[in-house]
Parts: structure tokens; sequence; C-alpha cells
């Protein structure tokens, strides 16, 4: 197979990469304008200029990238509000690696299937980091709930959650891309799990993955299940609804409780991209139980993350940990292809359609410049 090595110290060109040569443009989303409405904010970009990669770098062929709630602080500048449009969009990819820099090729060739975590997915090509570049044996979507969804899940249960066997977690959005691991790790650590979700469809896939009681939250109030069910409160609660969800969950914790905020999807489109939650009680609640609340921003354990990723596609791989995801199939105007669909997949999330990780699929483009 040929090579497609980039010397920065000679002529910055491409070989042609198993007989095609890599496109001279690109498509590619790009923040035009900081809004919390995704579609004002982003716009699709026909004739982007495909990138470089330096020496330490791959340039990633994207074949699958994940939607995530939190494009939508992402796109309104919520994350660095120094960063000016336009910018880069988009989180994660599973794609092949189509060219690399020199040193970058001591431990990846062209055509490796590579997983990454890092801004700018939202594209046909993107320049990664191999430092923050995985390994996997082929092309597949299933890869990418674990890159920021799985990894979420396991870092945040593993150093805040505490779990232990017999404990009683609670996961709100159960059935979202992070939930979903959340209950099966819970589970795991041999706990007894409660999941809320928004239909009978989602609570049955919630048992399927062995959620001990799935709360479907527009057929049964969550508050009185648990006061009713549980009245002894939950230990845990990996919380990513906020709003009233977030209230219920305060009033639920058991003594010495803990609370993970791992996110609160319900305010991310306000303008003020806040979740209003009862905060004048909430000091008097926590001492009363000694309880504690603890925020989960996964860059913040950037040195766990490789050692989860390894492990979570260890239990992958044997079997022990299901990946579920949702490519847009029930969606009236069909599956999620192409970037343009980007916008479509987070209408659906935000409207909670989905069941498992949002995915959308990049074919091969058909462009005709080349390098």
């Amino acid at each position: 197979m040929r090579r497609a090595i980039v010397d920065l110290s000679y002529a910055r060109h491409f070989l042609d990469f198993q007989g095609s040569a890599i496109p001279r443009a690109m498509q590619k989303l790009l923040v035009t304008r900081l809004s919390p409405d995704f579609r004002e904010a982003v716009t699709l970009r026909r004739d982007c200029p495909v990138p470089l990669p330096g020496d330490g770098d791959l340039l990633v062929r994207n074949r699958f990238v994940g939607v995530n709630a939190s494009d939508i602080n992402y796109s309104a500048g919520r994350y660095d509000p120094s960063v000016r449009p336009p910018f880069d969009i988009g989180f994660e990819g599973v794609g092949e690696v189509v060219a690399l820099g020199l040193s970058a090729s001591a431990r990846f060739a062209v055509g490796q299937a590579v997983a990454y975590l890092s801004p700018g997915s939202f594209a046909e090509y993107t320049v990664v980091p191999a430092n923050v570049a995985t390994p996997v044996p082929e092309v597949r979507p299933e890869t990418l709930p674990l890159l920021l969804s799985g990894t979420t899940a396991y870092i945040s249960l593993k150093h805040l959650g505490q779990l232990s066997e017999g404990k009683k977690v609670l996961v709100t959005a159960a059935a979202g891309g992070t939930g979903q691991f959340a209950v099966q790790l819970a589970k795991r650590a041999k706990c007894h799990v409660i999941g809320t979700c928004s239909s009978e469809e989602k609570c049955a896939f919630l048992r399927a993955l062995g959620c001990d009681r799935p709360i479907n939250h527009r057929a049964e109030q969550v508050g009185d299940v648990l006061k009713r069910e549980y009245p002894s409160g939950v230990d845990v609660v990996y919380e990513s609804v906020g709003g009233p969800m977030f209230d219920v969950a305060v009033d639920a914790l058991a003594p010495r409780g803990r609370l993970l905020v791992i996110g609160f999807i319900s305010g991310y489109q306000s303008d003020s991209g806040l979740s209003p939650v009862k905060a004048g009680a909430l000091p008097a609640k926590l001492l009363r139980k000694s309880a504690s609340i603890h925020g989960f921003f996964l860059n913040h354990y950037l040195s766990e993350y490789r050692a989860a990723m390894d492990d979570l596609l260890q239990l992958t791989a044997r079997g022990d940990l299901a990946c579920q995801l949702d490519l847009g199939e029930v969606d009236p105007q069909g599956k999620f292809v192409g970037l343009e669909s980007v916008f479509r997949a987070v209408d659906y999330m935000y409207k909670g359609k989905n069941t498992g990780k949002i995915v959308v699929e990049l074919p091969a483009s058909a462009g005709s410049s080349k390098l």
C-alpha cells in the first residue's frame, strides 16, 4: 500500500491513496454565528480546502461522526468564549487515515482505521493529532458511542460515583447516548439501577440492558415513583437533563448520596444556556443528608481517557457492553447520511426521539478536483 506522508521540510503534497487522489476541496460544517439555535449558528460549506496534516498529525477521511447534545453549547460559544466564528464543529469521528506527518508514521499508516475525539469532525476530512487517535480493527459506527458518551460514563462513575454492590443508582435520560453506558456500567458494579426515559419502547430497551426499574416520565411522575418505591433514597444519580429533573434527583438522594452532573440538556437551547433549578433550597437539602453534587467535564479527566477507552473497547469486543446506535432509521426523512443531515439529527435529538447514540454516516466523496 502506498503511503501518503507529508514531509513538512520539503514539498507539501499528497500521494495517491489506494489508486485515487485526495480531493482538493471538501464539505464541512462551520460555526459562522454564535447561537444556541444550531441551524442559525452553523453553515454547510461545500468548497473548503482539504487541510494538510502537520508532522505529528493524521488526515482522516471521516466515515461516521457522532452527534452530541453539547454540540449546541459549542456552537453557542459556551466552552471557550475567546474563540470567535468561523470555527469548526463536531467532536468525534471514525474513518481511515489517508495522509500523515512523518513522525506520526511511526505509529500509524495510510489506510488504517482510527477513531478520535477532537474538534472538527463534522467534515469530510479532519486533521487529527496522532496522540488523540485510537487504532481500531475496522471502520465501524459501533465504535463512536464509546469515544465521548462511553468514556464520560466510565470515568465519572469510577472516580465520582464510588459504585459498589447493592447501591441504588438513578440514571436520567437513560436510553440516550451516554445513559445507556451508565446503566450497563452500574449493573456491572452489581448496583440496582433506575432509569428515566420518554416512551414504553425505551423502557423495553432499558430492560434489555439490565435496568431494574425503567420509568417512562411521560406516563409516570418520576418523583412519585422514587418516593413510593425508594423511600430511603438513591445513592448515586447520573444526571444529564437538568431543570425539574435535577430538583427531583436532589430530593431523591439518600443520606451521603452523590449526584453527578453530566449535563443539563433541557437548558442548552435557551439563550442563557441555563436550566433553572431550585438552588435556594439546595444547601439545606444537601446539609440534611450529608449529600454532595459533583460536576463532570471530560476535558478535566483526559489523563484517564486512554485507559477508559481501552477497557471499553475490550468490553465491547467480548460482547459484555452493548453500544446502541441511532442512525435515524425511524425518522420520517430517513437515515442520517451526509453532513447536511447533521442539522436534522440535532433536531431529532432535542425532540427526545433517539434511542442510543446518534450517528451520521458520511459517504465517500465524489469530488473531481484532486491534489
